[in-house]
């Protein structure tokens, strides 16, 4: 598994990408997009340091706005994701949203599971 972003819960994804800009040197930035599958609005930045951050609005994400909680989950990168979802449940982590394509990665597939330290989403390499 490698690091591949955070993902970060905002109301508006326009303001949250104005505060960032305020913040950070954006190097990279693709257009906002919705995801049927996730039923989402997504835009992936990438600050200068190369922190990759996912801005994600809509269902998934709107009880922990709510709680004013705006963390939502760590990605990898992984190589098989049936494989590694496999690994991390017989390890106690819980699948909470099946592999399904990804508008933002290209159709790739991705996965969530909550593992004893947060929200895991899993990004298929290919």
């Amino acid at each position: 598994m490698k690091f591949h972003h955070v993902g970060v819960a905002c109301k508006d994804i326009q303001a949250e990408l104005q505060n960032i800009r305020t913040l950070h040197k954006i190097i990279e930035e693709t257009p906002v997009v919705f995801d049927v599958n996730q039923q989402a609005e997504l835009c992936m930045v990438t600050v200068e340091d190369g922190l990759n951050i996912e801005l994600v609005s809509g269902k998934p994400v709107e009880n922990l706005l709510k709680k004013r909680i705006s963390y939502y989950h760590i990605c990898y990168e992984v190589e098989d994701i049936e494989k590694t979802i496999e690994h991390l449940t017989q390890n106690g982590g819980m699948l909470i949203s099946p592999p399904k394509e990804a508008i933002l990665f290209n159709n790739r597939k991705v996965a969530f599971l909550m593992l004893s330290y947060g929200i895991v989403e899993l990004l298929n390499s290919n």
